[in-house]
């Protein structure tokens, strides 16, 4: 592992020892062991830290687009510089396989930069109306921002980076479970040359740092990506200072399999990808509605592709999939799956407890459930494990009103070999984003969702317009 500042914090464009002593041990999820140990934060590192970016605030905000691109372009190639680093780091601490690391975990963070410099170098932040008023697009503030650990470089990519755009600072609190790629990260922006207090990072956990930044009087806007529950908090704490709040919460996204598309890829796709990152993805399709006609032949399809999935140790190539990221995480997907059996699904591939051959690590099986109605827990609440639930529905009224039945609304999917009929069938879906056909966004459109998945987007020009502020200017 890259020798990390792990017992200090990055404020004020330097290396600074915390104001406690509170410890906590990171584990590597593949082996249960501990192998580094980092410092935890309190309310004192984050008025610290608050009052770096203030002061800083005070001069980046006036920085020139051009300024800022230049800033971002060297963020980009001092990235690119360690990106093996960051794929080690991601590995050990997420377990997630260093395959998938390199193709994906860490590749987001050149993806996320590039969409942004595109958005930035076609924005104006300033406009003439046809009535004569100016409008200015300016930087709110200093922002607040708390990440997860289930993709920690792409969301703190997706946060950082359309704020430098805009000319905010930032404090980010970045997960306590996977804290080694954000410190990496701070040592990138240092290389890179980013001005002292525009970045500045404190670890710690939601109680004592991530309240600490949601209730701050000078912190204009926070950015948070994470559960639903905690999400809500955030906005509570953020209330009593009537500060912006942007969200990205939970998904529990649906993946309607009409009869007309090629079943077997349509569903050893779908299957892929909801076990992707061990199925630790806010995005992941893990309802598949399947029309009737081809139900039982979808069935036998999904099983075969789970038993094909292979489960294996992260830092082994390949395309296997590893750990769930904790103990917590592991016993609460175990609940779940067993609440499915409780409940009468069938089960068709794996079930409860470790992979055969597997004594430690927090390893699970590759699962999936048919004969699944929608009121079930495994189709209502998000897994956020290698679990997917398939439910089957007569026509395409009902495959909508069942893909809508959820209190979340992030993302959806569609496969038909209709294009047309798969495009009106989108519109319907009350989701941030829909990929017919196995599709994805590309770097720079919006991710994310309607409903209980949060507010704001995050990606290109709309990641950047979250954190600028709207003022009009008239004359007599």
């Amino acid at each position: 592992m890259t020798n990390l500042q792990t017992g200090k914090f990055y404020i004020d464009g330097k290396w600074v020892d915390p104001a406690g002593t509170e410890t906590l041990e990171v584990i590597n999820p593949a082996t249960e062991e501990a192998f580094a140990t980092i410092a935890m934060g309190n309310r004192q590192d984050v008025e610290h830290a608050v009052a770096a970016a203030k002061t800083a605030f005070e001069t980046f905000s006036q920085t020139t687009k051009a300024e800022r691109i230049e800033l971002l372009e060297g963020i980009l190639a001092a990235y690119e510089r360690r990106y093996d680093e960051m794929s080690a780091i991601i590995c050990e601490e997420l377990g997630a396989p260093i395959s998938l690391c390199d193709a994906a975990q860490s590749m987001v963070g050149v993806g996320h930069l590039k969409g942004f410099l595109d958005a930035l170098r076609n924005m104006e932040f300033r406009e003439e109306m046809p009535s004569g008023d100016t409008i200015y697009r300016e930087p709110i503030g200093v922002c607040g921002m708390i990440t997860p650990w289930n993709w920690p470089i792409n969301q703190i990519a997706l946060k950082v980076l359309p704020a430098f755009a805009a000319g905010c600072t930032v404090v980010l609190k970045p997960s306590e479970i996977t804290p080694l790629n954000a410190l990496l990260y701070a040592e990138i922006l240092d290389e890179a040359g980013v001005p002292k207090g525009v970045f500045n990072l404190v670890n710690g956990d939601g109680l004592n740092v991530g309240s600490a930044i949601s209730r701050h009087p000078d912190v204009a806007m926070v950015s948070f990506t994470g559960s639903t529950r905690a999400g809500r908090q955030v906005s509570i704490d953020a209330a009593e200072t009537i500060k912006r709040v942007t969200l990205e919460l939970g998904g529990k996204s649906p993946n309607i399999v009409f009869a007309d598309t090629d079943l077997a890829d349509a569903v050893t796709g779908g299957v892929r990808h909801c076990f992707q990152n061990s199925g630790q993805s806010c995005n992941a399709p893990t309802r598949m509605l399947v029309e009737a006609s081809i139900y039982d032949e979808a069935m036998d399809i999904a099983r075969e592709a789970a038993e094909n999935t292979l489960v294996g140790s992260p830092t082994d190539q390949g395309k296997h999939i590893g750990p769930l990221v904790s103990a917590i995480q592991y016993e609460r997907v175990q609940e779940l799956i067993q609440a499915g059996i409780d409940e009468g699904a069938t089960l068709l591939a794996g079930g409860t407890g470790r992979p055969e051959g597997s004594n430690r690590g927090y390893f699970v099986k590759p699962t999936v459930f048919g004969n699944v109605n929608n009121q079930m827990r495994i189709a209502r609440e998000e897994v956020f494990g290698p679990v997917l639930a398939m439910i089957p529905f007569k026509d395409e009224a009902e495959a909508v009103e069942i893909a809508n039945d959820t209190p979340y609304g992030l993302a959806a999917q569609i496969q038909s070999g209709d294009t047309e009929r798969a495009e009106a069938v989108a519109r319907k879906l009350r989701a941030g984003m829909v990929h017919i056909n196995g599709s994805d966004i590309d770097f720079g459109s919006p991710f994310g969702g309607y409903k209980m998945s949060g507010n704001g987007r995050e990606g290109g020009k709309f990641g950047i317009e979250d954190f600028l502020e709207i003022k009009a200017v008239s004359r007599p």
